[in-house]
């Protein structure tokens, strides 16, 4: 009688220590996909700010550009003002002016453009990620708990 007590003590200590390793690995490999989640979210959250950073330094070049053609620096002086008539009579007519003027609209909308599709894709790309880095979170959580409550029987 005490041998099939201590027996079934024993089975019973053995299936909770395969359980809580079981529970271990778990938990191991859940915090293995949470980190590999985050230095996902790190790389492309740092790509976007380069991309970010890249087209902002271009719209500022592009509004320079638009600045310098159409006399409106806010900067200028007398002498800027006689160096812009200056570049602006090495055109050769008011339609190579306007060609280049348009060139330097169009560019700039594209580049604004392409700023706010990469703004978009980021905040998708932040939001997928957010979600992934907490459900494995919540799975850590969850399999934290569920090792308590086996190891409180």
């Amino acid at each position: 009688m005490t041998q099939d007590l201590t027996q079934k003590w024993l089975t019973e200590i053995q299936s909770l220590t395969q359980q809580m390793t079981q529970f271990q690995r778990e938990r191991d490999e859940a915090w293995e996909s949470s980190q590999k989640w985050r230095q996902l979210y790190n790389t492309e959250a740092e790509q976007r700010r380069a991309d970010a950073k890249m087209h902002q330094e271009a719209i500022v070049s592009v509004k320079a550009e638009v600045k310098k053609f159409s006399g409106i620096n806010s900067e200028a002086g007398a002498d800027n003002t006689i160096a812009i008539q200056q570049q602006i009579a090495q055109f050769n007519s008011i339609e190579e002016l306007q060609t280049q003027l348009l060139e330097v609209i169009q560019e700039r909308d594209c580049l604004l453009q392409a700023l706010k599709l990469e703004q978009e894709n980021h905040a998708q790309t932040r939001k997928s990620l957010t979600t992934a880095l907490g459900d494995a979170i919540d799975s850590l959580a969850k399999a934290r708990s569920e090792g308590e409550g086996t190891g409180n029987r």
